[in-house]
């Protein structure tokens, strides 16, 4: 198994990325608009639809406001993983500042250069959505 971690800081404040985190049905309009280019909830999961035309099904495992934790687990798609399960958790830092960490577990080891190239992606247009949003 491979663990895929990336931070980043984000010049917006804890509150105000956590509010978007966890907006899970909003993925595609609140933090990676153009990555992901629909979302929807669906029971006690998210059916994510890629820019490249995947669709996957995360299963929604926490949404934890105390901690500013999601985690959720990829249960199917295009791609066959054994396992596939994600973190992203918000920390403050500082003043105005937010540190946020990903984390993904994924099985087989095969996938994680087109994970962490999702990852490393996803991150940039995270931080860029979301300070944009908040200046303006």
């Amino acid at each position: 198994m491979a663990s895929i971690h990336k931070e980043i800081l984000i010049e917006v404040g804890p509150e105000y990325v956590w509010a978007a985190v966890r907006d899970v049905g909003a993925v595609h309009q609140r933090l990676v608009p153009g990555i992901v280019i629909d979302a929807y909830l669906k029971g006690d999961s998210r059916v994510v639809t890629f820019a490249n035309g995947a669709v996957v099904r995360e299963l929604i495992v926490d949404v934890d406001d105390e901690a500013r934790r999601f985690v959720y687990a990829v249960v199917e798609g295009s791609l066959p993983f054994r396992h596939h399960q994600a973190s992203i958790q918000v920390f403050a830092a500082g003043s105005g500042w937010s540190r946020v960490v990903w984390i993904t577990d994924v099985v087989p080891d095969e996938f994680v250069a087109r994970v962490s190239e999702l990852v490393e992606q996803g991150t940039d247009v995270m931080k860029q959505t979301l300070e944009k949003e908040a200046a303006g």
